[in-house]
């Protein structure tokens, strides 16, 4: 049985990720066809995101654990996501959406560790992949639904500047829905008051840092789903149809959610983030051939078996889980905002096909130095 304050929490989820997913479905196409600016563009445009969103959760995650509050970071955050969005309604150029798309990120900066926090603590221990796996099917499912959305929109609208702003817009509307259900249906994690201020020992969690390195090296050689929405449209997708492969990538990943987190239970994370890569470099070798559908397929099911299983490590395994969250969002940013940066700026000054062998090299040599964790079937 889930707990209510985690079911709770994942329709705030549900309709965050509706609203986001109403503006990173459109936002690579309204860069570098809208706008007119270029791959590289793009590429900082994700970096900068990436690294707001990322880099800042190992501080909100260490003040979490250091003040005990959790849900006052979530309210901030969350509100702070749900108000930014609609922004972009006035954004012409790269660097304005780059400024609001930061500005929004530091929200999710702000919610990210504490939220993974939260359901650390009310799922039962050996069912962390079971309720992590529920949440993120819920995110995903909220993402499906804001993808439909602007496929509907576009479709029947048309693919003019104001049709683009008006979905920015409109991104107000289940942002502070979610907003209204995380205030009034979750409840703080009960922390025990202390009269001696907490200490943090990072040193407790040292073990934990092999992982981590491992997934922050796939996440800087992994092309960001950004890319994928470039080469579908240069694969002669049009414009209007590829919210459709936005909403397959998530239905992949809302599918297999739950159904990776039992498996995780049974087999372990460890065995289950290194059989994710696998298919981060299937995904790749698709795309690159043209393969757009079964691209996005494979694409979906590594980011839902990659971030389940290294989150239920995580919550399985550290002992101040609010800072280790945190340490492993500033990982990924640093780490996905260069990567972003670096394939964006391969595919703009030298070629499309240079980029895809720089990711697919990468990755293939993340797999083969972890080769013997295959083999692992329990987490340590």
């Amino acid at each position: 049985m889930i707990n209510k304050n985690i079911i709770a929490m994942g329709f705030v989820s549900f309709f965050t990720d509706m609203a986001s997913a109403m503006v990173t479905t459109i936002l690579p196409i309204y860069i570098v066809y809208i706008l007119g600016q270029g791959v590289d563009k793009l590429g900082y445009v994700i970096a900068i995101a990436t690294f707001v969103s990322y880099a800042f959760r190992f501080v909100f995650g260490y003040l979490s654990d250091k003040y005990q509050k959790v849900k006052l970071f979530l309210v901030i955050g969350y509100f702070i996501s749900a108000v930014t969005k609609p922004l972009l309604y006035f954004a012409t150029s790269w660097q304005s959406v780059a400024t609001l798309r930061a500005l929004e990120r530091m929200g999710k900066a702000v919610r990210s560790a504490t939220k993974d926090t939260l359901i650390s603590y009310y799922a039962p221990k050996d069912e962390s992949g079971k309720n992590f796996g529920f949440h993120k099917m819920m995110d995903i499912a909220g993402e499906v639904v804001g993808a439909l959305i602007v496929f509907f929109v576009l479709f029947y609208l048309g693919k003019e500047l104001y049709v683009f702003q008006n979905i920015f817009l409109a991104t107000l509307i289940p942002g502070i829905i979610a907003v209204l259900v995380l205030l009034f249906f979750v409840n703080d994690v009960p922390y025990k008051k202390k009269e001696k201020e907490i200490k943090i020992n990072l040193k407790d969690d040292y073990s934990l840092l092999p992982i981590l390195l491992t997934y922050f090296g796939i996440m800087f050689f992994m092309m960001s789903d950004n890319f994928y929405i470039i080469k579908a449209k240069e694969s002669g997708i049009s414009i209007a149809y590829i919210p459709l492969l936005v909403v397959l990538l998530n239905l992949t990943q809302t599918t297999l959610s739950y159904f990776i987190g039992l498996k995780i239970d049974k087999i372990g994370a460890k065995k289950i983030l290194n059989i994710s890569f696998i298919f981060a470099l299937l995904s790749l070798i698709a795309l690159f051939y043209g393969f757009v559908i079964t691209s996005f397929i494979l694409l979906g099911v590594f980011i839902v078996s990659s971030l389940n299983a290294i989150r239920s490590y995580i919550s399985q395994n550290a002992v101040n889980k609010s800072s280790v969250f945190g340490f492993l969002y500033a990982g990924v940013a640093i780490f996905s905002s260069l990567g972003a940066i670096v394939i964006g700026n391969i595919w703009q000054f030298y070629s499309e096909k240079d980029a895809f062998i720089f990711s697919f090299i990468g990755v293939s040599f993340v797999i083969i130095i972890n080769i013997k964790d295959f083999f692992v079937t329990r987490n340590s």
